[in-house]
């Protein structure tokens, strides 16, 4: 039994297999759509795969014995079909050149007339050998899909080059049309091979520890979760986890986009696909195959191909009504002049390739080297609307700053120590993935100081507020000030610390048993490079940035002066957070928000575009984002709008092209100026030079660093700043 599918992504009730075929997308959907449980498929050209959606109750393994046994019946041909179809184009265009130069030949020659027409025979048929697969096409889209195509005008007009009697003209049509599927293919496929190769893990074998210290080879298929395995120098590591052992040097430059090396030690994270450059590491496991995150990159990426931007709809719909007034302009033509050559001019000059495969070409392009620079776009559409962004709100904590708050200074009331107030709000802390709550973990490590274990049966969360906890039979409060209101904890010895409370630090509130204890100050230092990034959105046309924050005002107010933000709100909840956003969108702003991934799955869901970056993101957030940055670079932001920006600067360019060349094209042939061939050689030479503009975003350099730069000064801009928080 032909097996010619491979399954590479799994979910309740959606399942994507990997499928190779020469037969149009419509037949591979309408094949899996009739596999019993099977809601939907969806087949992606440009990634050769199908989405299936079945019924949450039936498991991808019975969805795929339920695809083995159809495929026992209707099985498809298996092998490499671009590899296959490449080929062919290639030896369609050397038979069609070879027979045109001995064409011309010929004609210059003193053969005899019965001779000549003897090989004017042999050249038709050659044409019709060489355009198999434009007729094939074209009249199946009109037999099967009763609708003209691209195809069905190329195959109209060398059927009439034939009958007139001028093969060479069907033979150079033929030939135009297979260079232009050939460049046209390579180019879509340069683009995904490119990102594809990028995050390839290509690792058979790993060292893994067995239980008496042994390293033993073994195949990475055997790994499990919870393994332990060694990793050595100029390997590649082929899992998620953490490092128990050791230290080293690694390149993520595969996941991040940032070939620097990044020093790892013990209790740090490392991603398959990673490259050991220096150092020794032994790693536990914590997530292979498809669960690793440089996977759900891979299929991130290839479900983005699936979602295509308004604008690759716009083009498909005029270019398929366009084709119809070609066959129209071809009969009026004949009418008014029974010119067979501008008859052939209106059919071997359409707008469809250069429209659709430009665009497609331009969009997937963009989204690799989005991905090569660590960035993840979620389709087309978000490239769109990207690029239309005129308002940008900001995260505080770990988007504008580091996000890792470094403990200051510590605070004791009522004759309790710093040991006690540190001890308690990391025994509260211990088990949460706040930034803050690192910072405190941090300190109460360099302290030495002994934690205690809360009661974890009555642990609670309050988003935006603090924690809860129970600590030897004692209640213990730590957040923010209201917190401790809404808590009804004692907090009057504040009044005596009025000049701290107004810092630029944010401080996080300890209470025992409902009377407060102490008091930590908080700093968490901007971000290297925030400034900068700042300044290239404004020169970008972002017109609007704003900063949200659930820290206190004074905090927030100087990084808003710091940074020249039009205006910040602070104090905030995670739902206030997504009213704002909600606000902003009804002024017909087109609204981005910026998040670390922290507690703004709400309001990176809300916005227009949600953007989350950083090390630190969670999975909730990236379901809720529409671009994910797997770096903590903030330029990555200023580099993503750009990209967007350039992309659909590039495709308007082609849009011009397109239509200018082939609508000249077009006059010219009515009118008698060229002849088919010329008008073949421009509409061909059109598609070729849209699609490879489209595929030179993929090759794009990196924005100028440095000194490289230069900056307007503040004066020199015209936009004031309101650095008041905004009145709801």
């Amino acid at each position: 039994m032909i097996t010619n599918y491979t399954v590479i992504h799994k979910l309740p009730g959606r399942t994507r297999l990997r499928v190779h075929s020469e037969n149009r997308p419509v037949e591979i959907e309408s094949f899996f759509r009739i596999v019993p449980c099977v809601k939907s498929a969806y087949y992606t050209v440009e990634t050769q795969s199908v989405l299936i959606y079945h019924s949450a109750e039936i498991s991808w393994e019975q969805i795929v014995e339920m695809i083995k046994a159809r495929l026992s019946k209707f099985p498809f041909e298996n092998h490499n079909q671009d590899l296959a179809q490449a080929k062919k184009n290639l030896f369609h265009i050397i038979l069609g050149s070879g027979v045109v130069i001995l064409d011309i030949l010929f004609s210059t020659s003193r053969i005899s007339k019965m001779g000549l027409s003897n090989f004017r025979q042999f050249s038709s048929i050659a044409a019709l050998f060489s355009s198999v697969d434009i007729f094939k096409n074209g009249f199946q889209s009109l037999i099967k899909d009763h609708r003209v195509n691209a195809d069905t005008l190329t195959s109209s007009a060398i059927l009439a080059s034939i009958l007139k009697g001028t093969p060479k003209s069907a033979l150079v049509i033929t030939i135009m049309s297979n260079i232009s599927d050939l460049l046209s293919s390579y180019s879509m496929n340069r683009t995904q091979n490119y990102v594809r190769n990028m995050l390839q893990l290509n690792v058979s074998y790993v060292w893994k520890i067995s239980e008496s210290g042994a390293e033993v080879k073994v195949p990475l298929q055997e790994i499990q979760q919870g393994d332990e395995i060694a990793v050595f120098i100029g390997e590649k590591i082929p899992v998620d986890g953490i490092v128990i052992d050791g230290a080293g040097s690694i390149d993520e430059s595969s996941i991040t986009g940032e070939y620097i090396p990044n020093e790892v030690i013990r209790n740090s994270h490392v991603y398959a696909g990673s490259i050991l450059k220096d150092g020794h590491l032994k790693i536990k496991v914590e997530k292979i195959g498809e669960d690793t995150t440089v996977k759900k990159i891979v299929h991130m990426i290839e479900e983005a191909q699936n979602k295509k931007a308004p604008i690759q709809t716009i083009s498909d719909r005029i270019s398929e009504k366009l084709v119809p007034v070609s066959f129209l302009m071809a009969g009026l033509v004949y009418v008014f002049t029974k010119d067979w050559n501008r008859v052939l001019n209106m059919l071997v000059i359409d707008y469809v390739c250069g429209l659709k495969l430009s665009t497609v070409t331009a969009i997937s392009s963009a989204i690799g080297k989005a991905a090569q620079k660590g960035i993840l776009i979620k389709g087309g559409e978000v490239i769109e609307s990207l690029s239309k962004t005129n308002t940008l709100i900001l995260d505080k904590t770990g988007t504008i700053t580091e996000g890792k708050p470094v403990v200051e200074k510590i605070i004791a009331f009522y004759g309790n120590s710093e040991e006690d107030v540190i001890r308690y709000a990391a025994s509260a802390e211990e088990h949460s993935s706040h930034p803050i709550a690192e910072g405190i973990l941090k300190k109460v490590k360099e302290m030495n100081v002994e934690v205690p274990e809360h009661d974890h049966s009555q642990m609670e969360t309050v988003i935006g507020r603090g924690i809860h906890a129970v600590v030897n039979e004692k209640h213990v409060h730590v957040g923010n000030l209201m917190f401790m209101n809404d808590a009804n904890v004692d907090v009057s010895p504040l009044s005596t610390y009025e000049y701290d409370v107004q810092s630029d630090n944010n401080f996080v509130y300890v209470s025992y048993d409902y009377q407060l204890i102490g008091m930590i100050s908080i700093y968490d230092q901007v971000r290297n490079g925030m400034k900068r990034t700042v300044d290239q959105l404004r020169r970008q046309g972002i017109g609007e940035i704003i900063m949200l924050t659930g820290d206190k005002e004074h905090a927030a107010q100087t990084i808003a002066e710091e940074l020249h933000l039009d205006s910040y709100q602070a104090e905030l909840m995670p739902e206030e957070k997504a009213h704002c956003i909600k606000t902003y969108k009804q002024r017909n702003n087109t609204v981005m928000m910026v998040g670390d991934g922290i507690n703004d799955a709400p309001s990176l869901a809300h916005a227009d575009i949600g953007l989350t970056m950083g090390a630190k993101r969670t999975d909730i957030a990236m379901e809720a984002s529409n671009i994910i940055i797997t770096s903590d670079d903030p330029l990555a932001i200023s580099d993503t709008i750009r990209l967007s920006h350039q992309t659909m600067k590039t495709i308007k360019q082609n849009f011009v092209v397109t239509i200018v060349v082939n609508t000249s094209a077009i006059l010219l042939g009515s009118l008698g100026v060229i002849s088919p061939i010329i008008g073949a050689a421009l509409h061909n030479g059109a598609t070729i030079l849209v699609v490879l503009n489209g595929a030179k975003i993929l090759f794009w350099g990196e924005h100028k660093s440095g000194s490289e730069i230069r900056y307007h000064s503040r004066n020199s801009r015209s936009a004031t700043y309101n650095y008041s928080s905004i009145r709801r």
